[in-house]
């Protein structure tokens, strides 16, 4: 059973979920965001211009069943909108600047840098690779 919880803890604290949380938190705002600009800005606009004061209150009906679709106009419209606002401000510069890498000078393979602590794994490795031993003795070494 601990090793579950365990388990479960590590799935939870790995950075691509909490990654995974913000983006939704931030597009659940971003989503409400957008639905107000489009409720209070862009759908009397529209609605001014058709002649009709909102797309709310259009409906038909057919044996007593309301079918709201000025509602799903709005949706319609929101939905445009989110989907140029993440085309114009993310997909489209992203393909600009892999397009500028792919055109430019190739990437050459540069030596990677290693922090302090991987450079003194890297010289004990050398260390025991030059005594001749894995690491796998049964006997610690001498003077410690």
């Amino acid at each position: 059973m601990r090793d579950t919880l365990q388990g479960f803890k590590n799935f939870l604290m790995r950075g691509n979920i909490i990654d995974l949380a913000v983006a939704v938190v931030i597009g659940t705002a971003f989503t409400a965001l957008v639905k107000s600009l489009v409720d209070n800005i862009l759908t009397p606009l529209i609605a001014a211009i058709a002649g009709k004061p909102s797309f709310q209150g259009l409906t038909f009906r057919i044996h007593h069943s309301a079918f709201t679709y000025g509602l799903f106009i709005n949706e319609a419209i929101s939905f445009l909108i989110v989907a140029a606002v993440i085309y114009f401000l993310v997909v489209m510069p992203l393909a600009k600047i892999s397009e500028r890498r792919r055109s430019g000078e190739t990437p050459t393979q540069a030596d990677p840098v290693l922090s302090d602590e991987a450079l003194l794994l890297v010289e004990i490795r050398d260390l025991l690779a030059a005594r001749g031993t894995t690491g796998q003795s049964a006997e610690p070494p001498k003077g410690l």
